[in-house]
């Protein structure tokens, strides 16, 4: 097993020193799904909710929540963030949220991008849950990786 990076050597958490690391073109791809009924998914799909556009309002909710990742997540550093990309999409039995998102720095985006399907997808549940309170996040997932001083990697 490789050693925790943000555990220094006497088992405190400690925020990685990146400043001697390369800066890289680095891009994440993460997901997740929103299990629901086909009455609920056919409700959000209509784009008429009593709330708006679902989808639309998740994906800006993503947006935003990759770029506040550092303010939620304690030792992630803050990131000058190139690009986000969100999309909610109707797959079987659901919603499926992707984000991908990159940066040219010294540290990977992945947590932004878990972030931002994360974030997305309580904004689905918060928005449809009127509909039914049953649904089910679930898969979230890094997909992708690529950049640093680790290298590429996918699942």
């Amino acid at each position: 097993m490789s050693k925790l990076t943000h555990i220094d050597e006497t088992g405190r958490a400690r925020m990685v020193d990146v400043s001697d690391k390369a800066a890289t073109v680095r891009e994440a791809v993460a997901e997740g799904f929103v299990r629901m009924s086909a009455a609920t998914l056919d409700l959000a799909l209509a784009g008429e909710g009593r709330k708006g556009d679902v989808r639309a309002v998740a994906e800006i909710a993503g947006v935003m929540a990759a770029k506040q990742t550092s303010s939620l997540i304690p030792m992630c550093h803050p990131l000058a963030l190139s690009k986000v990309e969100v999309r909610v999409e109707p797959a079987e039995g659901g919603l499926a949220v992707t984000a991908r998102v990159k940066t040219t720095g010294p540290t990977g985006v992945e947590m932004e991008a878990l972030t931002a399907v994360s974030v997305a997808c309580l904004t689905l549940y918060d928005m449809l849950k009127a509909a039914e309170k049953g649904m089910v996040i679930e898969a979230v997932r890094l997909v992708s990786k690529t950049g640093g001083k680790s290298g590429d990697w996918s699942a």
